[in-house]
């Protein structure tokens, strides 16, 4: 296996609020609220610290602007062991976000992007060399389509693979999918993928038939694998070529799946880079999701090599990472 492989990671900053309610509200509706947290997030900052935390040597690109939001980031980069290199900053404001969680632990979101919006080409072409140094690029869609085209053709013309989280969700453009060799989605996502390309995709079944000629229709734009995570009845993997993988979810009792999917593309993503075998990788990212919903918060809660090897131990015929 590789040792601390080296991945780049597009990112985003938010300052994420998130509050746990007794349920989702309703349209005009107020709630009184059990708890409610401030924390720094983003799903680019999410990958990039659950990659950190998982051995990975990490470096990237995060935007923020020169509002009182901006002053979290650098501490959080340094509780992180992040190189505040990654910085980048634009006049304005900071991405910042409010999630609600429910009392089952399901929830919903929004997240204003401000200076995550403002990320183009040339600040990507400006880290052209440090891309290039890295072992696998990710990127989300907390940033614009230019941004992430960009990355992604410097990572290929490299030589490297891409992981592509579309999140929040909008239709990659055929440029990027071509340049996507990992395709990441969750179960609402796959269904908006269903409706663009006119191929029916439930949302309440975790059987592979169901998805299988959806994973097709991607795998044909692009990606040799399409990973599609369907939160407590845990993913279904499409490589390209080879036999579809069903990977359980961890029985763990859920507090706030806030973050779990960008922990499991995190483990996921580190257990490739290591050279790991799919299999392997996809066990590994179902623990990081597990021991991320077992806790308030996403933050704190990206597990490390040591979590993760614990609620392996724990789980049958399980093998430590």
């Amino acid at each position: 296996m590789v040792a601390d492989p080296a991945l780049f990671v597009l990112g985003s900053f938010v300052v994420a609020c998130s509050a746990t309610v007794a349920r989702l509200p309703r349209a005009g509706e107020s709630l009184e609220a059990q708890a409610f947290l401030v924390e720094p997030g983003g799903k680019g900052l999410n990958l990039a610290v659950g990659a950190r935390r998982l051995g990975g040597a990490v470096d990237g690109i995060l935007a923020v602007g020169d509002d009182a939001l901006a002053a979290l980031a650098g501490p959080a980069l340094d509780r992180a062991g992040l190189p505040p290199e990654m910085l980048h900053r634009f006049p304005g404001p900071t991405g910042a976000g409010i999630g609600f969680t429910d009392a089952s632990g399901e929830n919903c979101l929004a997240v204003h992007p401000g200076a995550n919006a403002r990320l183009g080409a040339v600040e990507v072409r400006e880290a052209a060399e440090r891309i290039a140094r890295s072992t696998l690029v990710l990127a989300q869609f907390e940033v614009g389509d230019e941004a992430v085209a960009e990355t992604f053709r410097i990572a290929r013309a490299a030589g490297l693979r891409t992981l592509l989280n579309p999140s929040p969700f909008r239709m990659p453009s055929p440029e990027i999918l071509a340049e996507t060799a990992i395709l990441v989605v969750n179960a609402v996502e796959a269904a908006a993928f269903g409706t663009a390309f006119d191929i029916p995709v439930p949302e309440d079944t975790a059987e592979p038939p169901a998805f299988t000629a959806l994973a097709g229709m991607l795998l044909a734009r692009g990606p040799d694998l399409v990973v599609i995570t369907l939160g407590a009845s845990g993913a279904i993997a499409f490589p390209a070529g080879h036999p579809v993988l069903v990977q359980p979810a961890f029985p763990v009792a859920a507090i706030d799946t806030l973050g779990a999917g960008d922990a499991f593309t995190a483990g996921l993503a580190v257990g490739l880079a290591e050279g790991r075998t799919l299999s392997e990788s996809l066990r590994v990212a179902a623990a990081c999701g597990a021991c991320v919903v077992r806790h308030k918060g996403v933050f704190d809660a990206l597990p490390d090599r040591a979590a993760v090897a614990a609620l392996l131990r724990e789980a049958p015929s399980s093998k430590a990472p």
